[in-house]
């Protein structure tokens, strides 16, 4: 009978065993290299649907010891959703690390300075991280200028320049609401200099998109922001092409004429005195300092040289042959 109870408790310890180390090999990795597997968990999905999903990918070996590991670790219920990159070398323990500290795969966004809404969209779409449509919605949307602390009739301007890393399933509102968070602690530092100077918020981005768009070269930003504080001090029109080329649809790249003279285009500067109703582009910090701090110069004029620089003037006669150099052969 001793003997018999002996045999049973062995083959008991033996079958535990075994299956302790089964449980063990469920739970390493699936393999010592290799590429990396893409996981999307959805929103409000069940341990067994994250599991089933894992497995399915490759990122597991077994879906019943992860969903066991995730329950005898109190896990369970503390997974989330999003999307995330899985090496094959990572074992369970890691798996479940990842998706319950929401350690999600981001995608680079890259935004230079000068681009517009549709634009910025453009690029969001491109990474995969929602609808252009959508995006262009929330800027458009008026509501969230004032929601967001900004000023002006849309987000243009407001979409800070920069590298984001987004990761899949943020909304377009939240997307939108980070860039306008980075522009407004670059604005920061910069508001008691345009108080100084009375310009308000919107003024400020307005002029910098222009400077944006005018010029790529560094140096020139704070020239360009004299020329325009100068001319708007004296009463002048702006007379910028950036502006009245924003203000046409479909353009197709070659400013004429009857661009010049749409007095039914609200950016046409060329007839409408003053600021244009809103930014043209959305500006970096280089351009909006450049118009609180702009050069100490009484230029009124500016020309292209074609070698990305500008010609800058005091006199119109002075700017006229300029004109003539630069841009008419000397003619």
């Amino acid at each position: 009978m001793r003997r018999a109870l002996l045999l049973v408790a062995a083959a008991a310890l033996l079958g535990l065993a075994a299956l302790a180390a089964s449980a063990y090999r469920a739970l390493q990795p699936p393999a010592r290299s290799g590429a990396s597997v893409v996981v999307e968990i959805p929103r409000g999905a069940a341990l067994g649907a994250v599991a089933a999903l894992l497995e399915d990918a490759g990122a597991i070996r077994s879906a019943r010891a992860f969903r066991w590991l995730a329950r005898l670790t109190g896990r369970a219920s503390a997974l989330r959703a999003g999307e995330y990159e899985l090496a094959p070398e990572l074992g369970a323990a890691e798996v479940l690390e990842r998706l319950a500290s929401g350690a999600v795969m981001t995608h680079r966004v890259v935004l230079p300075e000068g681009l517009r809404v549709e634009e910025v969209a453009a690029r969001i779409e491109a990474a995969g991280l929602g609808t252009a449509a959508d995006f262009i919605g929330v800027a458009r949307d008026p509501a969230n200028v004032a929601a967001f602390g900004v000023e002006g009739a849309s987000l243009e301007g407001y979409l800070f320049p920069e590298t984001y890393e987004l990761a899949k399933g943020i909304p377009p509102s939240e997307i939108a609401r980070l860039m306008v968070d980075h522009f407004l602690s670059v604005w920061g530092p910069l508001a008691p200099q345009a108080k100084e100077r009375n310009l308000s918020m919107h003024e400020v981005v307005v002029l910098a998109s222009l400077i944006e768009k005018e010029t790529g070269a560094p140096e020139e930003r704070p020239l360009i922001a004299a020329v325009f504080l100068n001319r708007l001090a004296r009463g002048m029109r702006l007379e910028t092409d950036p502006a009245v080329i924003y203000g046409i649809a479909d353009f197709d790249g070659n400013l004429r004429r009857v661009h010049l003279e749409d007095a039914g285009n609200p950016y046409n500067t060329y007839l409408h005195a003053g600021l244009p109703p809103g930014p043209i582009a959305n500006p970096g910090a280089a351009a909006l300092r450049a118009v609180v701090e702009p050069a100490e110069a009484d230029y009124l004029y500016f020309v292209a040289r074609k070698d990305g620089t500008h010609q800058f003037s005091r006199t119109y006669g002075e700017h006229v042959r300029a004109v003539n150099r630069f841009q008419r052969n000397g003619r």
